[in-house]
Formats: C-alpha cells, sequence, structure tokens
C-alpha cells in the first residue's frame, strides 16, 4: 500500500501527458474502482525521462493543495513520525504553515502549538497524520521522542523545551530527539517553550527517558551559587537585606536558589572570609 507522508520506492504502471501513475505493481495500471486508489500521480516535470513502464522511483508522498495524494522526488525536511525544526513562512486562519522544503507547506494547527508562533521563527516540531488524513506538524512532540540515548548519570546535554506543565516541570527534547524532563522542584528562574537548555542528566528512568537537572551536583554547585551570590549583595550594594533565614519564597525569586542551596553558598562564603552575616542582613566584606 502507498504510504503517506513516507518515502518508498514505487513502479511506474501507467504513462499519461500530464505525469506518471506509481504504485506498487504494475499489475495496478489495469485496475479499476477502489484498488485503482493505490495510485498516485508523479507530475510530469519530475518524470526522468527514461522512465518506462515497470521502471521503478523513489518518492515523497503528501497531498496537494486540493487535498489529492501526489508524489514528489524532491526530500521533506520531515518524514511522518520524524522530529526536527522547521521555520514558519505564514500564519494564518487555521495555524501556522512551515517550510519544510516541498511546494506546500505544512500546517501547524493553533491547537498544536504549545505556544503561538510568528513568521521566521524556527520550532520544533513533528510530523503527524490528521483525522482528516492529512499530514500536519504538532509541537507535542513527545510521542515521537526515543528513549534509546547512550546518556549516563551526570552527563551533560543539551536540549530544547518543548513544554511547560505545572504540575510536572518543563519537557525537553535532548538533541531534539531524546526524552527529557526537568522536574518542577529542579526549574529556577523562567523557562519558556522554545527554550534552548544546557543540563545534567539526573538521572536514567528504567524505560530511557531522562530526568534533567539544571544545577551540578551539590559539592561543584556550591561555588558556582557562592560566586552569583556575590554578584547579588553587589547588587544590593555590598549589603543583602535579608539573610539564611529569610523565607524560602524570598530567596528563590531573589538568587534563583532553593533554601538548602543558598544556605550551603552562604556557608562557602562564610568560611571564606568574604561576607559577614547578622539576623537580618548579608554583607560583602
Amino acid at each position: 500500500m502507498i504510504q503517506l507522508g513516507e518515502i518508498q520506492t514505487l513502479q511506474i504502471v501507467k504513462k499519461v501527458d500530464f505525469g506518471v501513475y506509481l504504485g506498487e505493481t504494475a499489475e495496478m495500471g489495469t485496475q479499476t474502482g477502489a484498488q485503482a486508489q493505490d495510485k498516485v500521480l508523479l507530475p510530469k516535470k519530475q518524470v526522468p525521462e527514461d522512465a518506462e513502464i515497470g521502471g521503478e522511483i523513489e518518492v515523497f508522498v503528501y497531498r496537494d493543495s486540493k487535498d489529492r495524494l501526489i508524489a514528489t522526488t524532491n526530500r521533506p525536511l520531515l518524514t511522518l513520525h520524524e522530529v526536527g525544526r522547521l521555520k514558519v513562512a505564514e500564519v494564518g486562519k487555521i495555524g501556522a504553515f512551515l517550510d519544510w522544503g516541498l511546494e506546500k507547506d505544512l500546517l501547524l494547527p493553533f491547537k498544536e502549538q504549545t505556544r503561538r508562533v510568528s513568521v521566521g521563527e524556527e520550532w520544533l516540531v513533528a510530523v503527524y497524520i490528521d483525522k482528516s488524513d492529512r499530514l500536519c506538524a504538532t509541537m507535542n512532540v513527545y510521542p515521537y521522542l526515543k528513549n534509546n540515548s547512550s546518556y549516563l548519570k551526570d552527563a551533560h546535554v543539551t536540549g530544547t523545551v518543548y513544554e511547560i506543565s505545572e504540575n510536572f516541570g518543563a519537557f525537553v527534547a535532548v538533541d531534539d530527539q531524546y526524552s527529557g524532563l526537568i522536574p518542577k522542584r529542579e526549574i529556577y528562574g523562567e523557562i519558556r517553550v522554545g527554550d534552548t537548555v544546557r543540563a545534567r542528566v539526573a538521572g536514567v528512568k528504567p524505560d530511557g527517558k531522562l530526568d534533567l537537572s539544571l544545577r551540578e551536583k551539590a559539592y561543584l554547585q556550591m561555588a558556582e551559587d557562592g560566586e552569583r551570590l556575590l554578584a547579588i549583595i553587589d547588587s544590593f550594594d555590598g549589603v543583602l537585606p535579608f539573610s539564611d533565614k529569610a523565607s524560602p519564597e524570598v530567596i528563590r525569586r531573589e538568587t534563583q536558589m532553593s533554601k538548602n542551596e543558598f544556605k550551603r553558598a552562604v556557608g562557602g562564603l562564610l568560611k571564606a572570609g568574604k561576607i559577614t552575616i547578622t539576623e537580618k542582613a548579608i554583607r560583602r566584606v
């Protein structure tokens, strides 16, 4: 059967003035009725000069502007169920249209956008078949990501944030192809859909999905947090108007650290003689 959205090798079963019809076998050229739907047109401008009935051509099958199946020898940037970045060519009434290397752009419906997109932007998407049997794009790439990365615990990775969940955290496509999650407790500062993040693999689940952290292991992170805390103190003219006894909410808002991380950083700076601490403030020495 001819596969929508995939690159496949088909046989020339019929020649016409405006191109050739392709099918799985030469016998399809004599079929009629429902069976004739197993043929697809390759327009004349893409037919090789030496094409003959019975010959084979590698093509991609999609739908034209009138929703008819059509073949092309051009290669799209993404095929069915593949994940990758595509540029927004246009935004219309039903969604955005993405340039994927073919004459007809790929529709990204509004309901498949995890964040509104604009012309010229590049977004991570996957290709799927909608209920009307048309190829479309979705920014919810979770079902199409792989779980077989070679990354181990404490490896450093780069990925694209494709969804934010208030309950779970930030979903990340590591290397734009592997499934990862930054748990809510590990998120510091603002993260938005489309952001590229550098993270540490905090763990690998039994199913191969990656748990990620934006922070280093505690003993490594403490030094980095200490330097950042000194910069924050400097921004307050050398006196931070709260101490490690402040509420976790205040500490997170002002420093993007948890209370434990903040206390570790304060302890390291205090031990190094770089700060003094009182009941209500921290002063740089």
